[in-house]
């Protein structure tokens, strides 16, 4: 890892916004492709999981979902229910932000997209008795257009079409269903 990149995770837990959010964008943009670095950052990320600062919780699970497609050694596998634990994080927006970024561990792999879309069916099964099902039941057909978009493969938009299906209220199947439009 280069210096920068050193320091834009440094810079990434200022308690000055502008520069923390500056260095949230920079790792984005570096991790978007593999990366030959990732193990040098991952038990700092995995660590951040569980961090007292609900913006360092979202951004190491976004980090680390980016950071699946730079994992030779499938460490997500193992690491995958404490990165999926924040997707349920007491602060709705902290949840969400790592829900929104999950599928991407779905382009580590063959294993990594079958768990992904585990975790993401049985959600939308049982979200009814989340706060903002709604919402995150919206975000999870998302991640699974994201996925089908990224691989092309046709059991990720079945999977979608069928939970989607199970849906009672019209208004909200519409609404799902145009995430597939």
């Amino acid at each position: 890892m280069d210096r920068e990149l050193r320091e834009a995770f440094a810079k990434s837990k200022s308690k000055d916004k502008q520069e923390s959010y500056e260095a949230y964008l920079h790792i984005l943009q570096a991790t978007e492709k593999p990366v030959d670095w990732a193990y040098e950052v991952w038990d700092n990320l995995l660590d951040g999981l569980t961090d007292t600062d609900n913006h360092q919780r979202s951004r190491s699970a976004q980090y680390l979902a980016n950071l699946a497609k730079s994992d030779p050694q499938n460490r997500m596998l193992e690491d995958l229910p404490r990165l999926w634990a924040v997707t349920k994080d007491e602060k709705f927006v902290t949840a969400r932000h790592s829900l929104q970024s999950f599928w991407k561990v779905g382009l580590g792999g063959g294993e990594q997209k079958d768990l992904v879309m585990k975790y993401m069916a049985n959600r939308f099964k049982n979200a009814a008795d989340e706060k903002n099902y709604t919402l995150i039941r919206f975000d999870i057909l998302q991640n699974m257009k994201h996925l089908y978009d990224q691989l092309g493969e046709e059991e990720i938009k079945q999977t979608a079409m069928d939970l989607i299906e199970t849906v009672e209220d019209d208004k909200y199947k519409k609404k799902y269903k145009s995430v597939w439009r």
